[in-house]
């Protein structure tokens, strides 16, 4: 059992589509409740108060306690417990959208990150409650919730940055900037983006993203793109109709002559020889 109190933003008074607050809620547990094994059909960020319990996603298990948080993404099966000898005490939003995931990747969550730390607990204690606060289906409780969402990862960034400034190791440090340099490659690969793109965006030298490249990745920034792009364009091949052409550009190559080479170059044919050849597989098949 738990005594809890929660907020939900009925679905038709929902306004935005990119990220949106969906509920939130906060809970004193009791010792050994638990709730799942479960599917979620969006994202959920709980962070603890007080108390001790466990997470468990994908066959990993995590004990958490006071300071701490975990993510649960859709579709995903999830389980978790209150301690027996320290109940938690814990807040939750409940978020959507299809821009979730690049929200998640600026707090350092996602692709397999489940688990954060934030110091200042009564802040987001704080925010819950406002929102909790904002209880009428009305137009104006929708904004000021959406905008206190936006303030909830604000503080979350907020406490990434700072741990990446003043007490990470080198080694995460790393590990972030290309974090971001390969988010933005994803996200922008179709636009003729270059090394220097990648480097103004995560604001680092060429020489030293190349270095950290090569440490984490084994691999240049130049060569990872270009096997991003390609790869892209391999499935493109395979699941459209499209032109070689058309998917040249639509990968961020300006001239098909140089994308068929590069294609070559990487898979030892042709992009036409490549699906002719899927193809008649698929027909055997």
């Amino acid at each position: 059992m738990e005594e809890s109190d929660v907020l939900s933003l009925q679905r038709q008074y929902q306004k935005f589509s990119d990220f949106y607050f969906c509920y939130c809620g906060q809970a004193r547990c009791q010792p050994l409740h638990s709730y799942g094994p479960a599917v979620r059909p969006n994202y959920l960020l709980h962070y603890i108060l007080e108390g001790r319990g466990i997470f468990r996603c994908e066959g990993r298990e995590y004990e958490l306690g006071k300071g701490e948080g975990f993510l649960i993404e859709p579709d995903k099966e999830t389980f978790y417990q209150s301690s027996r000898e320290e109940p938690w005490t814990y807040l939750w939003v409940g978020f959507d959208g299809a821009n979730c995931k690049t929200c998640l990747r600026s707090i350092g969550l996602g692709n397999g990150q489940r688990i954060f730390r934030y110091e200042n607990g009564q802040e987001l204690k704080k925010l819950v409650e406002s929102m909790l606060s904002y209880n009428k289906s009305d137009e104006v409780s929708v904004f000021l919730l959406q905008s206190l969402l936006c303030q909830f990862f604000a503080c979350l960034a907020k406490e990434m940055k700072r741990n990446v400034e003043d007490g990470s190791s080198r080694k995460e440090k790393e590990n972030l900037y290309v974090y971001q340099a390969l988010e933005f490659i994803h996200n922008n690969y179709a636009n003729g983006i270059t090394v220097g793109d990648i480097a103004r965006y995560v604001a680092l030298d060429r020489s030293y993203l190349f270095t950290l490249f090569r440490n984490v990745l084994n691999s240049s920034p130049q060569e990872y793109l270009a096997r991003f792009r390609l790869t892209r364009a391999k499935e493109q091949l395979i699941l459209t109709n499209a032109s070689v052409a058309n998917i040249a550009f639509s990968c961020g190559y300006q001239d098909p002559q140089v994308f068929s080479k590069a294609f070559k170059q990487q898979f030892g044919m042709t992009p036409v020889k490549y699906r002719s050849q899927e193809r008649a597989c698929s027909t055997k098949m």
